[in-house]
């Protein structure tokens, strides 16, 4: 009769604190797995400052290359997110992070264009999943309310690897010995922690609320029926079938969406190093010290503008306001190349607007799906946007060996991105999807 008593009484009590407890649990956690996963996939743009020399690569191998990594990437995608609901997270997840982290340190190894083909290739054939994977997971734990906060903690893992990466990576550019040079030793480093974290992943993750013994068992029991409560609000809105989730339009429109997102964030991301150093007289290291500045304002703004989301309940308007933000920044910044102070304050804002835009954006799926349809939409929506993973990369290579010059590349995806918030502002957003609140 006592328990009874007790379980009435905490009924009652808010579920914040429970939350809290979730959040502390997994978010940070997650976030330095991505941080990592981060790591890993973009490393291979502060190794070609030497790499592309020593390998004779061009701008245009190296931009290939650099993109070629998210068709492997995309091939596996909802495979692998199809395998996790399958599976379970704790082993699918704990397998990708051992093989990527593997391939990673791997790619000291590289001994001219093809091997750096093949090897990105099966870099991301490897990591493939992890990304939508870890959405989804997120997706068992917390309720919609909850998911643009929770979200941008999760993907400020983005920002914070550049951030802390990028010196990091500069300084081991300057290491020799044992017959390897400085950008073998990069990626060697910062491969194998992704093979130890896989390890621990075993041991620390759990599949959803109802394994978890870390929760006391009213507060398992609270959690599961507000998740319950949550997948029923979005399935009273409408319920897809995973073949339904597939084939609908605004599922492959939201890929479309996603691919101008990638291929600026990817755009930014391998090349931003190789921008700084044309600024001339730059030392690699100091090319890591001045990227610190974009994603470190990026990494506090990302943050924000998710919290501010979730607060004002409001999607679309942040989705689009970012992705005008980082199109204009990418267009300026490739027009005032000739003013290094200008140029940076130019990709700043499109660092700070793509990372505020990432999200903010994966709330419109993840609201709209359960189950398996959102295994396979939310892995769908991430490989079609991966192609603008693959064609950022490749167009500012090909634009810089052609013209001599970042500014055409940078236009033309600044140009793209915008185009892509305007889909997103005619596609719109459901709110009721998103209108039950936790008790």
């Amino acid at each position: 009769m006592r328990s009874i008593v007790a379980k009435q009484e905490y009924s009652k009590t808010s579920g914040e604190s429970i939350m809290r407890k979730v959040s502390w649990r997994l978010v940070p956690f997650v976030m330095l797995l991505y941080f990592i996963a981060f790591l890993d996939r973009v490393n291979v743009g502060f190794a070609a400052l030497t790499m592309n020399r020593d390998l004779g690569l061009s701008a245009t191998v190296f931009g290939t290359g650099a993109g070629i990594f998210f068709l492997g990437y995309l091939m596996c995608e909802v495979p692998s997110n199809l395998m996790l609901d399958k599976l379970g997270a704790r082993i699918w997840i704990a397998r990708i992070m051992i093989t990527w982290g593997l391939i990673s340190a791997g790619m000291a190894f590289t001994q001219g264009p093809r091997s750096f083909y093949a090897l990105r290739f099966f870099l991301g054939c490897a990591e493939g999943g992890f990304f939508p994977g870890i959405l989804l997971y997120l997706t068992y734990w917390f309720p919609a309310s909850y998911r643009g906060k929770v979200v941008s903690a999760y993907m400020v893992a983005i920002p914070l690897s550049n951030f802390i990466g990028a010196p990091i990576s500069g300084a081991l550019l300057g290491l020799r010995g044992w017959g390897l040079r400085g950008w073998q030793y990069l990626f060697i480093l910062e491969g194998l922690p992704a093979v130890l974290l896989g390890l621990f992943v075993l041991y620390w993750m759990t599949d959803n609320p109802e394994k978890a013994e870390w929760l006391a068992e009213p507060e398992r029991q609270w959690l599961v029926r507000v998740m319950d409560e949550d997948r029923k609000t979005r399935e009273a809105v409408h319920h897809f079938t995973l073949r339904e989730a597939l084939l609908h339009p605004r599922v492959l429109l939201l890929g479309l969406v996603h691919s101008g997102m990638l291929m600026s964030s990817y755009g930014i991301n391998f090349w931003m190093p190789q921008i700084f150093k044309g600024f001339g007289g730059l030392t690699n290291f100091q090319v890591g010290l001045l990227s610190m500045i974009p994603w470190g304002i990026a990494t506090i703004g990302m943050y924000l503008w998710g919290w501010h989301s979730d607060k004002t309940h409001e999607r679309i308007w942040h989705v689009v306001l970012a992705g005008f933000a980082t199109g204009i920044g990418l267009a300026l910044s490739g027009y005032l190349g000739w003013s290094p102070p200008l140029a940076l304050t130019a990709l700043t804002l499109a660092t700070l607007g793509i990372m505020a835009m990432l999200p903010v954006f994966w709330t419109l799926p993840t609201a709209l799906l359960t189950g398996r349809a959102a295994a396979g939409a939310i892995g769908l929506i991430s490989a079609i946007g991966n192609l603008g993973s693959y064609f950022g990369p490749f167009i500012l290579g090909y634009m810089k060996d052609r013209t001599h010059s970042h500014m055409a590349g940078l236009i033309m995806v600044g140009v793209y991105i915008i185009c892509c918030s305007i889909l997103a502002l005619v596609l719109g957003h459901n709110p009721a999807l998103e209108k039950k609140e936790i008790q």
